[in-house]
């Protein structure tokens, strides 16, 4: 997956408009990404890409740059 195809899967998990996930794009503007939107990126991280996101991991992401490295990290984005 490209960080473009990255960022649209992104903006569908957290229900957000593509426009609004960007990689400076930080947690706190992002509405969607509340525990149910931590629950379902989880759930989405598992069933595409058998990666598992800890809750540690997921507290300490504070931007959409995080969620990138995460995936760049576990292979799932190509840098």
């Amino acid at each position: 997956m490209t960080r473009d195809e990255a960022l649209a899967w992104l903006a569908q998990v957290f229900e957000e408009p593509a426009g609004n996930v960007r990689p400076d794009t930080p947690r706190d503007e992002i509405v969607g990404w509340d525990s149910l939107g931590v629950l379902t990126l989880m759930a989405d991280l598992d069933e595409k890409f058998n990666l598992q996101l800890s809750e540690n991991e997921s507290k300490d992401m504070k931007s959409i740059k995080d969620l990138l490295a995460f995936l760049e990290k576990n292979g799932a984005v190509s840098a």
